[in-house]
């Protein structure tokens, strides 16, 4: 075992204690570990620079500009108001018209957006009812990570493995949207045993919900046809990706230039919307796993998964699929899934090339964005609606949530593990 090894050992554990340990910003912590990295020789900063997943990044960036510009006109407000309408202002029905808004709304924007967008709304709803809003915020995070497993850009670990993988926006919609559906049905069922049978207004409170004007939550419509314009271009490009042979990123990118040459929007201001911190972070993480790659532990770790396996591919991907739910229930599924990627490549030549490995992608997608809903802090958009249910007087108990929590994901993982053995194995 050489120096380079053991060094970039030590500094990838160091890493994921520091993350899971959650006393430092997660961006600080990889950037520090791929700064280290260099210092001591393990990479040279060509090969860091080289192990940056650039079209993860572009692709990040130009979504966060788009929604930065698309938040200031109030459609999203829109659509959680004119959902409650259509509920009727049963609260039953309006736990399931919100769940399936924010599901579907997770598909196409990043989670973390969505419930920063439909939470403070759910509170609000709930408040006007004068009934506890932590049921109808426990159902948004499930229906956020359920919705955003669906498709390339609902997700950052999708994201990560559509890059790495080389798969296109509608490869995503094919494989897993229609699991994904089957699952937000499912999880929907116990939810109105927990939940829904005991939740009660009186007419007086149903007609104060019908009575909320859904026209005055727009604040410029020209911005709302200026938006809705960009943002069907840019979901056109990604329908059609390979036959325009461009990265998502590109697409992204594109949209959010366009966009911001459109509204003549303060181009200092909209870029304080960018999640930076996220930017960082993942430029470090890709640099931290570039490190282990480089001295051969991905390739030995791959080598350890095959002779586990017997290089049964049945037994891989549903491996894949458990370990990758468990694992990200208790750490962030992000960096889980950037040490993956490499391993499962490695996996891939070994077992015959990409078509061998496509189901193992899959497994990975579901087990870590699904995997996700486990705990508390399984993904970033549990723990930003955790903040905001604090901040309004109703904590988020870490043993509470997990107690309901962690059985619920267990049933999309069961309902995953039939999908991907029917359909792929």
């Amino acid at each position: 075992m050489n120096n380079h090894f053991l060094l970039a050992s030590l500094v990838f554990v160091g890493v994921y204690g520091a993350l899971i340990w959650d006393k430092f910003n997660r961006a600080v912590i990889a950037l520090l570990g791929a700064s280290v990295l260099v210092l001591l020789g393990v990479l040279n900063q060509e090969q860091a620079i080289h192990g940056v997943d650039f079209n993860t990044i572009g692709l990040l960036i130009g979504m966060m500009v788009i929604v930065a510009v698309c938040q200031r006109t109030g459609m999203f407000q829109y659509l959680a108001i004119k959902s409650a309408k259509v509920a009727k202002g049963d609260p039953w029905r309006l736990m399931v018209m919100l769940a399936v808004v924010t599901a579907f709304v997770s598909a196409f924007l990043d989670n973390v957006t969505t419930v920063l967008l439909m939470a403070p709304l759910t509170i609000l709803f709930a408040e006007e009812m004068k009934i506890d809003f932590y049921p109808f915020l426990f159902v948004e995070i499930f229906a956020s990570n359920i919705g955003g497993t669906a498709t390339l850009i609902g997700d950052p670990p999708n994201i990560m493995i559509g890059s790495a993988a080389g798969l296109s926006f509608m490869d995503f919609v094919r494989n897993l949207t229609p699991p994904i559906i089957v699952i937000m049905a499912a999880t929907l069922v116990p939810f109105y045993f927990i939940y829904g049978r005991k939740l009660k207004v009186a007419d007086d409170v149903k007609q104060r919900i019908m009575a909320f004007n859904e026209l005055d939550a727009i604040k410029d419509w020209a911005l709302v046809r200026k938006c809705l314009a960009v943002l069907a271009l840019v979901i056109g490009g990604f329908l059609f990706q390979r036959q325009l042979h461009l990265e998502p990123a590109t697409i992204a990118s594109l949209g959010a230039g366009v966009l911001l040459f459109l509204t003549g929007d303060d181009v200092h201001e909209i870029s304080t919307k960018v999640e930076w911190t996220t930017i960082f972070f993942f430029t470090g993480l890709f640099i931290v796993v570039k490190g282990i790659e480089e001295v051969g532990l991905i390739s030995m770790l791959a080598k350890g998964l095959m002779d586990i396996t017997a290089g049964n591919k049945t037994v891989m991907v549903l491996s894949i699929l458990w370990v990758s739910a468990i694992a990200s229930a208790f750490i962030d599924n992000i960096p889980f899934v950037a040490t993956m990627l490499p391993l499962i490549k490695e996996v891939g030549v070994q077992m015959g090339g990409s078509d061998a490995v496509l189901p193992l992608w899959w497994a990975l997608s579901l087990g870590a964005c699904l995997g996700g809903n486990g705990t508390m802090i399984g993904a970033s958009a549990n723990v930003i609606v955790a903040g905001i249910s604090d901040r309004a007087g109703r904590p988020f108990n870490f043993i509470e949530y997990m107690k309901m929590a962690f059985p619920l994901m267990l049933i999309s993982i069961i309902i995953s593990t039939i999908y991907l053995y029917l359909v792929y194995l």
